[in-house]
């Protein structure tokens, strides 16, 4: 029955148990990347919106598009800088929301738009940025990896006579 991963009377061992947390760990530490791009994001648009020139690398690439096109608004440009990006930046945080539970579609959607933004920062010639784009893409694939793993687990104790919720 350990082979299964289940114990005595359809319960999970403790092996399973252990397995389930490291992938649920690692899913949610995938996840986490999203909200770490948006609140970057919008930190490099306060930063830009109020005059500075400091940027990190972690944003997204099409926040420096809305920045500059905002720039060119008058005096609304900081109220548009921050709508907009702050709407771009929502989006990342509900893929978040979604894919800390688990939900593989907002893994995929996010990793297609966080893809799609980097491409972005192709004729900028911004290598950095690109190069930390190919990074934290690796890592939220680790995340979709994981939400994919611990799905298996949970399908393989379903057909065991198991439970896939908490023991």
């Amino acid at each position: 029955m350990a082979a299964s991963g289940m114990g005595i009377g359809g319960t999970p061992t403790a092996q399973t148990q252990m397995l389930r947390l490291q992938l649920e760990q690692r899913a949610r530490i995938g996840a986490g990347w999203f909200v770490w791009v948006a609140g970057l994001s919008m930190a490099n648009s306060l930063v830009s919106s109020f005059g500075g020139s400091i940027r990190f690398i972690f944003g997204l690439g099409i926040s420096q598009i809305v920045d500059a096109m905002a720039h060119q608004a008058g005096s609304t440009r900081v109220v548009l800088d921050l709508i907009i990006n702050g709407f771009v930046a929502g989006i990342f945080v509900l893929l978040w929301n979604f894919a800390r539970k688990g939900q593989k579609w907002a893994f995929l959607v996010g990793m297609g738009l966080y893809a799609l933004d980097g491409l972005i920062l192709i004729p900028f010639k911004d290598i950095l940025g690109l190069a930390f784009h190919a990074y934290a893409l690796f890592r939220i694939y680790q995340g979709f990896q994981a939400a994919s793993q611990l799905e298996a687990v949970g399908v393989a104790a379903l057909q065991s006579g198991g439970t896939i919720g908490p023991a």
